[in-house]
């Protein structure tokens, strides 16, 4: 692979995000079920975001020991880039999840062994990805015109869709799932499976598991192609993702207590893809580069960031189970 990190920084990330997926999944599984508090996610959030930083700046050391300062900054501006798009799409994910929880009525206790298969799915399929991906762009570089179109539609549908109300009832997925299996009406704790009437049935958690499933599949197939207008580079664009997903879980828990302040993120986040999928179309004749890239990102996520807030709707308290 065409990637400019040494092999044993290849090493360390991989060692790295198996022991990072053991504190989150292994050690702190055995806290039980319970709900995460606001504080408790705030606190993991800010880990796995220094973590990142800190794997950034140590990409940047690596690259400078064999290339010098200036092609570091480029590389590591590349990795940060590519971290602040897969995180703010990771954020729509987000609410994609709040909505599946709500609508089959999850308790916050069980939502957290959802997440965690949902995240190792995700890193799994997104590698597999990622790494097909390099490859082909690399062999057939106009498969960057059809990514870049790809966004730039995308982008367009998330604009219009939009503040609307979306529907699990109309979902196709949903609605296949439920011919495919049959489903209890109650939960059964962490269970998957249940005994009902003397038969083996799945419970409404698997049903969530495979949304979240499915979900990972459409949002993979979104993001990635956003990180190929940054870079082509394998590595950036795989350790970009895989941190961004990391943290997905204690964001998740922060993120769905201040939903409502965020109402216009889909709308920047629109904006966004509508920006790199025209870059990558024109990456042959307009030569965008890394810094101005994270600039416009980064703006126009504060931009949408400060007039959420300021023109959140007061909603009514929703009633918890």
């Amino acid at each position: 692979m065409n990637t400019i990190a040494p092999d044993w920084l290849w090493v360390f990330f991989v060692v790295s995000v198996l022991v990072a997926l053991f504190i989150d999944f292994v050690v702190l599984r055995k806290q039980g079920a319970h709900a995460v508090s606001v504080k408790e996610a705030l606190n993991w959030s800010l880990v796995w975001i220094a973590l990142s930083f800190a794997f950034n700046g140590l990409f940047w050391w690596a690259v400078a020991q064999d290339h010098g300062t200036a092609v570091a900054n480029v590389k590591a501006t590349e990795f940060l880039t590519g971290y602040l798009i897969e995180k703010s799409l990771a954020v729509d994910n987000i609410f994609v999840f709040l909505m599946i929880f709500t609508y089959f009525a999850v308790p916050p206790a069980y939502q957290k062994r959802v997440l965690m298969i949902g995240i190792i799915g995700a890193i799994v399929l997104r590698t597999v990805m990622i790494l097909l991906g390099s490859w082909l762009v690399a062999q057939f570089h106009w498969l960057l015109y059809v990514f870049g179109a790809f966004l730039l539609v995308t982008g367009i549908k998330m604009w219009w869709a939009s503040g609307q109300e979306p529907n699990l009832d109309d979902n196709p997925a949903l609605k296949l799932l439920r011919r495919l299996m049959p489903v209890s009406k109650n939960f059964d704790g962490e269970k998957f499976f249940t005994m009902e009437n003397g038969k083996r049935i799945a419970t409404p958690l698997l049903l969530v598991v495979a949304l979240v499933g499915v979900i990972d599949v459409i949002f993979a197939v979104d993001s990635i192609p956003a990180i190929f207008a940054i870079t082509t580079d394998p590595f950036i664009v795989l350790t970009s993702n895989i941190f961004a997903i990391l943290g997905l879980r204690a964001m998740y828990f922060l993120l769905a207590a201040m939903a409502a302040k965020f109402h216009l993120l889909s709308y920047g986040l629109a904006v966004i893809l509508v920006f790199i999928g025209s870059k990558m179309l024109l990456i042959d004749v307009v030569k965008i580069p890394v810094f101005a890239s994270l600039g416009v990102v980064a703006t126009i996520l504060a931009i949408t960031m400060v007039l959420s807030v300021r023109t959140a709707p007061k909603l009514p308290d929703r009633k918890t189970s």
